[in-house]
């Protein structure tokens, strides 16, 4: 529906526009949002295996390396 000066088919145009900007951005939030999440799985396996790491350092730097998750060689 047109008014006199013809401003509401450019109204109407532009509502459309925002809307499908605002359908784009919430797909976009959607994937980065899913993205982070993959990440902060990621960073904590990584916290994980550095604390490990750094359990065996310490205890290779204290002379005690910990055997018990290799078995003795054959010829023992």
């Amino acid at each position: 529906m047109k008014g006199e000066d013809g401003t509401a088919g450019t109204i109407e145009t532009r509502f459309e526009n925002l809307e499908s900007r605002i359908l784009y951005q919430d797909r976009l939030v959607d994937d980065l949002n899913e993205v982070v999440t993959e990440q902060q799985g990621q960073i904590d396996s990584l916290k994980l295996e550095v604390e490990r790491l750094r359990q065996v350092l310490v205890s290779i730097q204290e002379g005690g390396v910990d055997r018990t998750e290799e078995p003795p060689p054959p010829h023992y």
